[in-house]
């Protein structure tokens, strides 16, 4: 269930697609607000922060990932929902190494979307809460002790590959760049090879099925998410 009076705002410039999400949300019991272009959704975040904000990237007056990039600057902490049609990966891999917390691409399916925003929803309110043991499906992870099990039985990972697990952690649900994260784990940007292999030395060690992971999601060409399973 959403939780009532969540607030949404749409800022596209095509008003068939505002029209189409409010219905949609609304039906999900979501509060849609709707901006044409970026000053007004500007105005509007600053009068009454939303909750969580869909943005497209080709906007009339100011580009979307530069708007992006400006709330992020100032601290804006609400989530950020790309929705575009664009489909080339350095674009998207742009917005979310700006800030965005995922991505949905035009045409899309209302039942992704919705989930996608619950999805992001829950992870600012876990981030928030800073919950010290994760659990998604059969996996469990205690960030305090450091201890991660499948189905109940512990799992012994190297440093690397804990760093890595660690991270997606933290970040349940959101899409993580390569960039990002080996960033964060190498302290450089390494060859995006030296991660592809700690990944599939990752799900050997926690995916019932390393070839068809339900865990460690990949993002084609942009890099990889963990599934936030009930």
């Amino acid at each position: 269930m959403t939780q009532p009076g969540l607030r949404i705002l749409v800022i596209d410039d095509e008003t068939p697609i505002r029209r189409l999400l409010d219905v949609g949300l609304s039906s999900q019991g979501f509060v849609v607000q709707g901006a044409p272009n970026a000053q007004t959704a500007i105005q509007m975040a600053s009068t009454q922060p939303p909750d969580l904000a869909l943005l497209d990237l080709g906007l009339p007056d100011m580009g979307g990932q530069t708007l992006l990039a400006k709330w992020r600057a100032d601290k804006v902490s609400f989530p950020v929902i790309i929705l575009s049609s664009r489909t080339d990966e350095a674009g998207i891999v742009q917005a979310l190494e700006l800030g965005a917390d995922d991505y949905v691409t035009k045409p899309f399916g209302m039942n992704e979307l919705v989930a996608r925003i619950r999805l992001a929803l829950r992870h600012r309110l876990q981030t928030q809460g800073e919950n010290a043991v994760f659990t998604s499906g059969d996996l469990s992870v205690d960030l305090v002790k450091r201890r991660v099990k499948v189905s109940g039985t512990e799992v012994k990972l190297t440093p690397k590959e804990y760093e890595i697990l660690r991270l997606l952690v933290q970040h349940a649900g959101r899409v993580l760049t390569h960039r990002f994260i080996l960033e964060k784990v190498w302290g450089e940007i390494a060859d995006v090879q030296y991660l592809r292999v700690y990944v599939r030395q990752l799900r050997q060690k926690i995916e019932k099925s390393p070839d068809q992971p339900h865990h460690i999601l990949t993002e084609t060409g942009v890099g990889y998410r963990l599934a936030d399973i009930a």
